[in-house]
């Protein structure tokens, strides 16, 4: 992204939009006040989330019994509720399904290939699935210290190291199967990138025309085989991502706030909940829907607009799609694919 002299004047800025991630599933009931358990307790975790200021929810499902559901029938039910509950939000589904163990002492893995195909058939439809790029670890732990954790179930030996060894699964076999399926049936793939390497591999995606369409992208600093938490990793993925793409800032738990307030200054966007932190400040626990108002909070201060839904589902460009890998680039701000014998760098087209 190219930063103008007047980029930081919060007025040339797009509003912001706040993503909400208020369904933990790494966490078990006990873990946080306000984890969803019953399904009116999901819809009203929305509802809550959505008056507090958020317009996208990234959705995971629970059953009764508090672990994190694998049914389909459970999304499909959820999506249809969330469709009349909360019209103008974006309904993200979190394409790992659930990652959590099953019992103690159990692994916490990524669902099959297969599975998570099965994203791309739910009905009602969601607006966006989440996608990750490349194989990777997903020690979510590794940046986590004993007062993160405290009262927790992860702070139990059996879970934490069911979490510290986790692997997301997400080769070429799986993403370009999973893009096709989604662009099949209308649905906007969210990649949740964490690297400049998977970055470029999008790139690539891009520019062999395997994805024609927005760029909606998270930057995922959660350690652990992900990006870290130094500033100066996030000011260089913010650069490197293209002009026309939509970035959010995902981080881990008392990093979330400080992380997003770089990320609200630098004009792009912002994700909270009970998914990626538990704390307010040392030792004082806080709860999706207050996240959401600490970043409305940060942003009014900044004199940053927030979005509303009907402006965060323009910004997000749900509903385009593109020619072709030319078509992409252009709309994207990127330069063009360089023509067999054309030297030099690229320019844009005129």
């Amino acid at each position: 992204m190219h930063f103008h002299d007047d980029s930081l004047f919060p007025e040339n800025q797009e509003k912001l939009v706040i993503q909400a991630a208020p369904y933990g599933p790494e966490w078990l009931p006990g873990d946080a006040d306000d984890l969803p358990l019953t399904m009116d307790e999901h819809v009203q975790a929305a509802v809550d989330c959505y008056n507090a200021g958020a317009t996208v929810l990234h959705i995971h499902v629970r059953e009764l019994d508090g672990k994190g559901s694998k049914r389909m029938s459970m999304f499909n039910e959820l999506l249809g509720r969330l469709r009349e509950a909360v019209p103008d939000m974006v309904l993200q589904i979190g394409g790992s399904i659930s990652f959590a163990p099953e019992d103690e002492g159990s692994e916490a893995k990524w669902l099959s290939y297969d599975t998570r195909h099965l994203l791309a058939d739910l009905t009602p439809a969601p607006d966006q699935v989440t996608i990750a790029i490349n194989t990777s670890q997903m020690n979510i732990v590794e940046i986590m210290n004993d007062d993160d954790l405290e009262g927790t179930s992860i702070a139990k030996p059996e879970y934490y190291k069911a979490y510290r060894d986790m692997v997301v699964e997400a080769g070429p076999d799986f993403y370009l199967e999973h893009l096709k399926r989604l662009h099949a049936n209308g649905i906007q793939p969210h990649f949740q990138l964490a690297t400049l390497a998977q970055l470029e591999t999008v790139e690539r995606l891009i520019r062999s025309g395997v994805h024609t369409g927005p760029l909606i992208l998270n930057y995922v600093a959660i350690g652990g085989g992900f990006a870290g938490r130094h500033p100066a990793d996030l000011v260089e993925f913010v650069r490197r991502t293209p002009d026309g793409a939509v970035l959010t800032i995902e981080s881990s738990m008392r990093a979330v706030a400080p992380m997003n307030a770089i990320g609200i200054a630098l004009g792009v966007h912002v994700r909270v909940g009970n998914e990626d932190n538990l704390w307010r400040r040392k030792g004082e626990r806080m709860t999706t829907v207050e996240q959401v108002e600490q970043m409305v909070q940060i942003s009014e201060a900044l004199g940053r607009d927030i979005a509303t839904g009907a402006e965060a589902k323009k910004i997000y460009r749900l509903g385009e799609y593109y020619a072709d890998a030319d078509e992409t680039l252009a709309r994207l701000g990127m330069v063009p694919n360089r023509r067999p014998g054309q030297r030099g760098f690229m320019l844009r087209d005129s």
